[in-house]
């Protein structure tokens, strides 16, 4: 006998897979029932298995079928008052506890599989969804076959990038199909980290690529309207730099009919200097001066190194001994770091290439993104070392990217039953 804390999953999951007794199958008014075709799954709204072939007595049916733990949860869904069910040919259930009737009064079959699920599946799967460890197959993971897990990592690395696309694709919309000022937006929002992302694409569709391109011959002139637009320039300046900065802005805004942001959006406490949006802001000037449509040279890069001679930037003579505008600083080479053009590959040219890809319809972009991101070095943050502490090795952006995508859609929503992992566990 199943656990009553059963969910509803579980029936779709043996269904799906066929991973009970489907010998001998008897209907609850006795008829017998052989399945010929056992139907696709149904992920979006009507039945649960759709097109389906059922022998039921002497008569084979075409049609649908739909589950639930108790039938009367036919009635509590109201599914009586939908049409889309009225071509279900099978009610499947662990329990009849109330008899279904079709809209025009006809019953519907029903097959009850509380005594056909093996036991040690439903102990397995009740194990894996209650409890609370790290991943639920904490204890399991050790036995998993290393070519299944790297042929569901290699799977779950596209789910990552498609899901990743949805909001290219949504900013891609809103610049009518302009990719050059797509990938300029989505860029400058990385550029500003997780803490400055929102404040530095907002920056980023108030100076558009358009713009800075009219002045694509001075860096001086781009990081005039970047700064000023930004609003970090509205306050009294002493230097010199900063303070020609702002008179160019002044001049250029009447131009553009600009209105510089709120400087408050601009976050600067608990970050290492490095990452303070003003060195952030005058690097991505740079990148922006050193390459005139960025977006296209992207799209014929070889390989990771490529993107690194790209990214090698040489910030004007003011940044090298500042931080912040005023304030002197030991004289350092602020140049993007690995690590950072690294997260570019991941969060911004791989998806993008991906995408482009996708939308026009050219497998080499989607190869190439996932190439780049073969190359990429592995990430590091607490899931990934959580990972490494449970023996999964990690060499590159590709792997860490797929267990994050593991990690967060599947193991903490307990997805266990459309995991390749939790699918092996759950094997007789």
């Amino acid at each position: 006998m199943l656990e009553k804390s059963i969910r509803e999953d579980l029936l779709h999951f043996v269904w799906k897979y066929q991973r009970f007794e489907t010998t001998e199958l008897i209907s609850t008014v006795g008829e017998t029932i052989e399945l010929i075709q056992f139907g696709q799954h149904n992920t979006d709204a009507g039945p649960d298995f759709l097109n389906s072939k059922i022998k039921i007595g002497s008569t084979t049916w075409a049609g649908n079928v739909e589950m639930h733990l108790k039938s009367s949860d036919w009635t509590k869904h109201k599914h009586q008052n939908d049409k889309a069910y009225n071509n279900v040919i099978l009610h499947v259930v662990l329990e009849e506890d109330e008899i279904i009737y079709r809209s025009n009064g006809e019953r519907i079959p029903c097959l009850e599989l509380q005594r056909r699920i093996p036991a040690g599946l439903s102990k397995n799967y009740q194990k894996l969804i209650h409890n609370e460890y790290w991943i639920p197959c904490q204890h399991f993971f050790h036995k998993i076959n290393s070519l299944s897990l790297n042929m569901w990592l290699e799977r779950l690395l596209v789910e990552r990038l498609e899901d990743k696309t949805n909001a290219i694709k949504t900013l891609l919309e809103q610049n009518k199909n302009d990719w050059e000022e797509t990938f300029y937006q989505a860029m400058g929002k990385n550029f500003g980290v997780k803490t400055n992302a929102d404040p530095f694409l907002q920056l980023t569709q108030a100076v558009s690529l358009k713009t800075l391109l009219k002045h694509k011959s001075s860096l001086f002139q781009m990081e005039a309207l970047l700064f000023g637009q930004s609003g970090l320039l509205k306050s009294e300046l002493q230097d010199e730099y900063p303070t020609k900065l702002k008179k160019e802005y002044n001049f250029l805004a009447k131009k553009y009919s600009m209105t510089p942001m709120n400087v408050e959006q601009w976050k600067f406490m608990r970050m290492r200097p490095a990452n303070f949006p003003t060195i952030r802001i005058a690097q991505f000037a740079t990148l922006l001066f050193q390459s005139v449509h960025l977006f296209s040279k992207i799209l014929v890069v070889k390989n990771v190194t490529e993107i690194e001679n790209m990214l090698e930037l040489k910030l004007s003579n003011y940044w090298q001994d500042h931080y912040t505008f005023d304030k002197d600083s030991t004289k350092r080479k602020k140049s993007l770091g690995k690590t950072t053009i690294h997260l570019l590959i991941i969060n911004t040219i791989a998806p993008f290439l991906f995408l482009y890809g996708k939308e026009k319809q050219e497998q080499q972009y989607k190869d190439l993104a996932l190439k780049l991101l073969e190359e990429t070095a592995p990430e590091k943050n607490s899931i990934i070392t959580k990972w490494n502490e449970l023996g999964v090795e990690v060499e590159s952006a590709a792997q860490t990217q797929a267990l994050l995508q593991l990690k967060n859609k599947y193991c903490d929503k307990k997805r266990c039953l459309e995991c390749a992992v939790g699918n092996q566990i759950l094997k007789p």
